[in-house]
């Protein structure tokens, strides 16, 4: 369990070199408990957050992946109000695969540019 931990810190110290959010780009960050996903949209030059959501309010009776595209809805909406039209994605390390992959499919199809 501790090797599977070292070893999404160490992709995720990887992709954080390239990776970098802007005023212009910010960076929309995904985080993945084994219960809850949470999305934030990052700007790294200031060090702000500019939205955020989580599936901590939602409480209906679905799987973990529809609750990853609602959150992806929810972070599109909340950056557009913030005044976000294009983010860079950070999958954080998790591999582009189920709930990360919902989550950013879903923002795209909300309107958020990758």
């Amino acid at each position: 369990m501790i090797q599977k931990i070292a070893r999404r810190l160490r992709i995720k110290a990887h992709i954080r070199t390239s990776v970098s959010g802007t005023a212009e780009r910010p960076r929309l960050s995904v985080f993945r408990s084994n219960s809850q996903i949470y999305a934030q949209v990052i700007d790294d030059t200031k060090g702000v957050t500019l939205a955020s959501a989580s599936s901590l309010g939602i409480k209906d009776k679905i799987t973990k992946s529809e609750k990853a595209a609602q959150v992806g809805k929810l972070i599109a909406e909340a950056a557009k109000k913030a005044g976000v039209e294009a983010v860079v994605f950070d999958r954080n390390g998790y591999l582009y695969h189920g709930r990360v992959k919902q989550l950013a499919d879903a923002a795209r199809e909300a309107g958020l540019k990758f």
